[in-house]
């Protein structure tokens, strides 16, 4: 035996006139209109595939530059804007 579970949703009314519309074109209903809706988003979440975490790796070298403090950014942009020659 099917079951289904009534609810009630709010749609602005353009929308619902569009979907109205829509579904009698096709010969159906709102509800039907609505479950294919609701059915094709939920298969393309599915299908898009799980990504791995971002992993970041460091880049080969000593660490960070003798006498250069991560934490103050005003020193750390003059530093960066001698070695790029500005």
């Amino acid at each position: 035996m099917l079951r289904c579970m009534r609810t009630t949703i709010r749609l602005p009314d353009e929308l619902y006139t569009r979907v109205r519309v829509s579904a009698a074109t096709e010969g159906g209903t709102v509800t039907a209109f609505i479950e294919d809706a609701l059915r094709m988003a939920l298969e393309r979440r599915d299908a898009i595939p799980a990504h791995a975490p971002y992993r970041v790796s460091p880049f080969h070298g000593d660490g960070v530059q003798a006498g250069i403090d991560l934490d103050d950014s005003a020193a750390l942009q003059d530093v960066m804007d001698v070695d790029a020659g500005s």
